[in-house]
């Protein structure tokens, strides 16, 4: 099937992009070491090759070329997968990428030509009961059956490129400040953004050691976040100073060292490791003891470690929930700062809880998800092992489980099965979900997971937001939309898109107050905003993105290069393209990072 060209007449506004001169060099000196490395292995490989041309020379061995033409995916003639242009062509001899069933490719999958294929609308709210009954009969024929317009935010206002030196893996709004953002990334630094002045931001690298996977404001201070990390720890800022104090750490030896009883040795590991060696060895005597160590070294180190994933506030029992990647939760009072009891196994053990949501209105409620395919409903009154009220079955590993925002009757996850699922009602069957909306988001590695997120202003409840991992051709460039979608009818509503962001963006949040999405890109960072809106405001002026670190590498991208970030790493991701580039302006600004 020939590729196809989504949003043929597609226009998109004039960018001007501003670099920021002072900022710290996010480019490490490990990247030019593994460049380094990189040319003397292609050095090495020249070298191999010519003595292997040599040794060819001398034999004359016969040279044969096939010129058929074989499928990189099954190794079979007759087709091809791969990219052509912009767009992903299938294999088709396997199932679609999109709704993972066989008989069709990804490109003529009936889910992506219309997302609300097979679902099942949310119908209208019956009378149940005599109050409802009454509502209908007295009062319901007198309320217009009218929804509220969705605002979407289609349009760049302001950004940050490489905002930090690994990507991005958390966002989370200021709650009063509406012009304040803050963000996480893979190497645990913390930063303070207020996109209205868009140059005044703050990066702090001193709080974590490693993944900042999620981030919560106290409920009494502003001024205070708290922070879960994959080093083991939970971590209480105050964002005025940077200071910051660990409330639970789950690693007290430190999440690098390792304990052998067999020796009584206690050291850190990678580090007088060849003493360790030898150390043993004379002890036992024996040869064979050299592969048992270093199996021992590996099972007692990264697989011991603990790792806090989900994190979430019940401000009116004034608690602090964390879980780990051992299926454990931990609970912390935040008056005292002290953890309470013993953790409690609420997932399968050995698999990682991947997040944690308390209830808007019922303290008493509490949503978890993991790896084990499962989003669980508990009653925190009576948290044990294996006491949940409600066991949500998934196909595949839950990234996400969150309550509705108002009224929390309603349970949206997002699964790696590329379903989003929907449970209209906490109080009736939960057995199945209410529908299932088919969605791109499965992916391999090197991303963070997508999450879709509710609409906070949203009263109807029924606005979400997800990136998309699939990348779409417009108009000749390879682009991953963010996705509006209406979880009552499973349409998508609108999918918003800037040439110049040719990267995947997983992780996205509304905010609260304002129509605004925060997006985070690989290790940068985007303000969205209503393109009507934008154009009311401020008519002549034209956004404003920042541009930090090294200039001086090649870039995959038009903006972003980074092993470690979101270029798809699988087969739908971005394909770079010898697309136009916009034209670039230089005016240096300052930014502040701490250490």
């Amino acid at each position: 099937m020939a590729p196809q060209t989504r949003g043929g007449g597609t226009l998109f506004p004039e960018v001007v992009i501003e670099r920021d001169s002072e900022s710290e060099e996010t480019s490490s000196s490990e990247e030019e070491q593994e460049e380094h490395e990189e040319q003397v292995a292609e050095e090495k490989d020249d070298e191999n090759m010519g003595a292997g041309a040599e040794a060819s020379t001398s034999t004359k061995k016969p040279i044969t070329i096939s010129l058929k033409k074989v499928c990189k995916v099954c190794k079979r003639p007759g087709h091809e997968a791969g990219f052509k242009g912009a767009t992903y062509i299938d294999c088709p001899m396997k199932p679609c990428f999109l709704c993972k069933t066989p008989g069709h490719t990804t490109l003529t999958c009936p889910h992506r030509v219309a997302m609300e294929f097979g679902v099942v609308p949310a119908t209208s709210r019956g009378c149940s009961s005599s109050l409802d009954y009454v509502f209908e009969r007295q009062l319901g024929c007198r309320v217009p059956a009218m929804k509220t317009s969705f605002s979407i935010p289609n349009q760049v206002h302001c950004a940050v490129i490489r905002y930090h030196s690994r990507r991005v893996t958390c966002l989370e709004f200021h709650p009063t400040n509406n012009h304040i953002l803050l963000s996480g990334d893979k190497k645990g630094q913390l930063g303070v953004w207020d996109f209205r002045k868009v140059h005044e931001r703050t990066v702090y690298g001193n709080i974590h050691s490693c993944i900042l996977n999620n981030m919560k404001f106290s409920p009494t201070n502003d001024g205070t976040l708290y922070g879960a990390s994959s080093d083991g720890t939970i971590s209480c800022t105050d964002l005025e100073t940077g200071i910051s104090m660990s409330l639970m750490n789950l690693n007290p030896s430190g999440w690098q060292e390792i304990d052998i009883e067999r020796t009584g040795l206690y050291l850190l590991m990678f580090e007088n490791i060849n003493v360790l060696y030898s150390h043993y060895i004379l002890e036992k005597g024996k040869f064979a003891w050299r592969l048992s160590l270093l199996v021992l070294l590996f099972q007692i180190g990264p697989s011991t470690w603990r790792m806090i994933y989900g994190l979430d506030v019940n401000f009116d029992r004034g608690l602090l929930l964390g879980a780990d990647n051992f299926g454990f939760l931990y609970i912390a009072d935040m008056r005292s700062n002290n953890v309470i009891g013993k953790p409690t196994l609420i997932h399968k053990k050995g698999s990682k809880v991947t997040g944690l949501h308390c209830h808007p209105l019922q303290p008493d409620l509490l949503l978890s998800c993991g790896n084990d395919h499962f989003a669980r409903v508990w009653d925190m009154r009576m948290v044990e092992a294996k006491s949940s009220i409600y066991d949500l079955s998934h196909n595949r590993v839950v990234n996400s489980a969150y309550f509705s925002p108002r009224s929390g009757s309603k349970i949206l996850t997002t699964s790696q099965d590329n379903r989003i699922r929907v449970w209209d009602s906490i109080f009736g069957n939960l057995d199945s979900p209410s529908r299932e909306i088919v969605h791109s988001h499965d992916f391999n590695r090197h991303l963070t997971p997508f999450r879709a997120e509710w609409d906070p202003k949203d009263t109807s409840e029924s606005l979400v937001v997800v990136g998309r991992y699939i990348s779409e051709n417009y108009d000749g460039i390879a682009l991953h939309p963010i996705d509006f979608i209406d979880i009552n009818t499973g349409q998508l509503i609108a999918e918003v898109m800037d040439p110049n962001i040719t990267t995947i963006s997983p992780v996205n949040k509304l905010h609260p107050r304002d129509d605004v999405l925060a997006s985070g890109s690989s290790r940068s960072i985007f303000i969205w905003r209503p393109k009507e809106e934008f154009e009311s405001k401020q008519p002549d002026d034209k956004r404003k993105i920042v541009l930090c670190g090294k200039n001086d590498n090649k870039r995959k991208g038009k903006f972003e290069d980074d092993s470690d970030d979101d270029f798809g790493g699988g087969k739908h991701g971005s394909k770079s393209l010898n697309a136009k580039k916009l034209p670039l302006t230089s005016k240096p600004h300052g930014s502040k990072r701490i250490y």
